[in-house]
Formats: C-alpha cells, sequence, structure tokens
C-alpha cells in the first residue's frame, strides 16, 4: 500500500513512522522547507512531549470530546510515547505538574530522533510540497494534487495531519480544514485556545515582564465562577500570561463570544488568610515605622508590582507607615487577597498554542481515526474537534490519534 501522510508536525512523523513499521511504502509531504516547525518552539523551545499523569486525570484536562479519544489513548498511552522516545535514545525527565520533557530542554533533539526514525522505517520525505486538494472518486481516496505540480500524485491511503490554525507562521494555515469540507465534513467553529490575555486597565504595560508564582486565579462572570486556578502568571505589554491564564484561555471563549464582563482576580498571597496577611503587614510596618509607605513593601512584593500597589490602595505613598489606620491596612490586605483586573478579549492565533474546534469527531471512526465518510481517508492531531489544557496534553493528543491513524491503515 503506498500511504502519503500530509503534514510533518508532530502527528505526521510519528503517524509516518508507524504506517511504515506497518510494511507500507509511505510518503511525507511537508510544505516547509523542514520538518516540526511548531514542534520547534513548543514548551517555549523545550518542547513539553507529553504528561506522566494516570488515565482519569488526563481525560479531566481534555476539553473537547473525550470519549471519542478512548480508543487511540489506549492504543498509545502517554506512557507509550515516554517509552518510545526513550527507546528511540531520547532521555526524557518530569517535572513539576508531572510535565515531560526531553532531558536536554531542546525541541531539536526531539525532532532529531523522530527524523532519524522516518529513516530507518524508510518513509520517503518530500519537502516543499504543498498539497492543494485530496483526490476522492465514488466514495474512496485515490491520489493528491501538489501545488505547482504538473502531475496529480496517485496512492491508497492518506492520513491528514495538516494541524490548525495556531502559529501559523509555521504552516497551520488552516488546509486539513478545507481539505476536510470538499469531502463533505463538518468543520466545527473555531477559536485561538491557549492564548495569553488582553486586559482593560492601563498599568499592565508597566508591570511587562514581571513572573509571578505560585499565586491563586479566579475568573468571574457577574457572580458566576468560570475558572480558579493556582501556579505561575507573566504580565506582558497588552495583559497576561503564563500556564494558569493560558489554561484558563479555553474557558473563556464562550462568554467573551457573548460579551460578557469577565473579571480576572489575583490572589497574590494565597497561602496567607486575610488575617495572617495582616498580622504579616503589621510587623512590617512595625519594624519600619519610620520609613515612608511607598518603601515599605519590600520585602512583600515584587519591586514592579509596588507603584501600582501603592497607587491603587489610596494610601499617602509619603506617609509614615506607622499613622497608617487599620482601616487602611484592611484596603491593602482586600486589594492583595484580589488584585482584580478586567479581560478584554483573547489573543489571536499567533500567540495561540492550539485551535479549539475542528472537524467533527462523529463523522471520524474512533477505532481507527478513519473517515466514516471516505474511505482511506484518516485524520490525525489538531486537525480534529479536540483540545486539552496545557501541559503536554495536546502533545499527547497528537501523538495518540497519529499513532492509531498509522497502524489502522489497511492493508
Amino acid at each position: 500500500m503506498k500511504v502519503y501522510v500530509v503534514g510533518g508536525g508532530a502527528a505526521g512523523m510519528l503517524a509516518a513512522i508507524v504506517a511504515a513499521k506497518n510494511g507500507h511504502k509511505v510518503v511525507l509531504l511537508e510544505k516547509n522547507e523542514k520538518l516540526g516547525k511548531k514542534l520547534f518552539i513548543t514548551g517555549k523551545g523545550r518542547c513539553n512531549l507529553t504528561n506522566a499523569c494516570d488515565k482519569e486525570e488526563f481525560f479531566e484536562q481534555v476539553m473537547s470530546n473525550p470519549k471519542f479519544l478512548f480508543r487511540a489513548y489506549h492504543t498509545f498511552s502517554n506512557y507509550d510515547a515516554m517509552n518510545f522516545f526513550e527507546q528511540l535514545g531520547l532521555p526524557i525527565k518530569t517535572e513539576r505538574g508531572n510535565r515531560v520533557f526531553p532531558e536536554s530542554d531542546k525541541s531539536s533533539d526531539v525532532i532529531g530522533v523522530l527524523k532519524r526514525e522516518l529513516e530507518r522505517q524508510s518513509v520517503t520525505v518530500k519537502y516543499n510540497s504543498e498539497v492543494s486538494e485530496i483526490l476522492t472518486k465514488e466514495g474512496s481516496f485515490y491520489g493528491l494534487r501538489l501545488k505547482n505540480a504538473k502531475e496529480d500524485i496517485i496512492g491508497d491511503a492518506v492520513i491528514i495531519a495538516t494541524g490548525g490554525l495556531s502559529y501559523p507562521l509555521t504552516g497551520s494555515t488552516g488546509d486539513g480544514f478545507r481539505f476536510a469540507k470538499t469531502m463533505g465534513h463538518n468543520v466545527t467553529d473555531l477559536y485561538p485556545s491557549l492564548v495569553p490575555v488582553h486586559i482593560k486597565e492601563p498599568f499592565v504595560k508597566e508591570l511587562m515582564g514581571l513572573s509571578l508564582k505560585n499565586i491563586e486565579i479566579i475568573i468571574t462572570s457577574g457572580e458566576k465562577q468560570i475558572y480558579r486556578d493556582f501556579g505561575e502568571m507573566l504580565f506582558t505589554h497588552f495583559g497576561v500570561s503564563g500556564p494558569v491564564i493560558l489554561s484558563a484561555s479555553s474557558y473563556l471563549i464562550p462568554y467573551l463570544k457573548k460579551q460578557e464582563p469577565l473579571k480576572l482576580s489575583i490572589d497574590l498571597k494565597p497561602a496567607l488568610t486575610q488575617e495572617q496577611l495582616d498580622a504579616r503587614i503589621l510587623r512590617d510596618f512595625e519594624e519600619f515605622k519610620n520609613k515612608q509607605f511607598k518603601n515599605s513593601l519590600d520585602r512583600l512584593l515584587p519591586n514592579k508590582l509596588i507603584d501600582v500597589i501603592i497607587r491603587l490602595s489610596n494610601i499617602d505613598s509619603e506617609k509614615k507607615v506607622n499613622s497608617i489606620t487599620k482601616e487602611e491596612r484592611s484596603q491593602l490586605v482586600n486589594l492583595l487577597k484580589k488584585f482584580t483586573l478586567q479581560i478584554t478579549k483573547l489573543s489571536d492565533y499567533n500567540q495561540a498554542v492550539i485551535t479549539k474546534g475542528g472537524i467533527n469527531v462523529k463523522e471520524i471512526n474512533p477505532s481507527t481515526m478513519e473517515s466514516k465518510l471516505v474511505n482511506n481517508v484518516y485524520y490525525a492531531g489538531e486537525v480534529l474537534d479536540l483540545d486539552a489544557l496545557t501541559g503536554g496534553y495536546n502533545l499527547q493528543i497528537a501523538w495518540s490519534t497519529a499513532y492509531l491513524a498509522g497502524l489502522s491503515v489497511k492493508q
């Protein structure tokens, strides 16, 4: 069987390897000049390969269509993925939150071992080969049309692993959605997800580059709590980013669509109750009793945050701390426990880790990843309506669906 794999990202490379191991003649078509362009930038260039959590936790992190993933996950789980990469000679390590990375912290090493395995399995890789059309006849695949090629290429099966719309500069321009639609598939609404968030308050610009660890966030729409998390976040020139914010973004889409006002409340000191924080501030004030308020928060807060907190506290910055009243101190405690910002919108696909939405999974066989509409057409990875929170889960979805697709191509 001659099998074409369209897209040389994470899902495409693995699907090609598995199909070749299964005895097929495999050609991997990549429209860029190299493989794994998006994989190269994942995890800030460190490549968060998967997550070493148990099965229950894994499925809790999947936002869209978790049941569809059962067979794919059980065929190639996160533990199978870890073993696979170690057997290819890639040492891996597990960090906080069970996130799995290459020991070298280099995504290029992940791409390197996959490329060597493609060679070992005799997969033909064709670069600068952009597919413009999937050719079908009487409900079955029979070939591909390449952009700028004089002749169509004929084959027995195709695995479409073209990614979504996130990071379009890496080549993710929605080709797979277009192919699927022309074959009669429905594509659900598409949104950028796992993205930084824009904030209304202009003072966020002053906080740009400030990273906060061990904070708790709560996002609300009116009285309704939408999301709560604990961890790290980062201020940018337009708003906020970092792990807790990226995960939160997945939950915000329906509210922003309806233009509902969203509030982000940050507890800067979640380990302390209001009373404990007040006692802590009081101790500092007693020690610095002759200092002005503006010079008294160095031990409590990062430098960049002090000016903003002082302004928002409505306490005179020149005031000596020994004359700050209990009421003023209470205002300060409330501000530190509920540092509140207004969310205006999500960032676009240029900053999105993944695309939310994709090919309707009801039209895909979950046991094989084959299209229910067109024979010998398989799908893998982000092109499907599957997405998860940040932490290596989305790459695991790519590995699991790709492995099952590569394994399922008919002999």
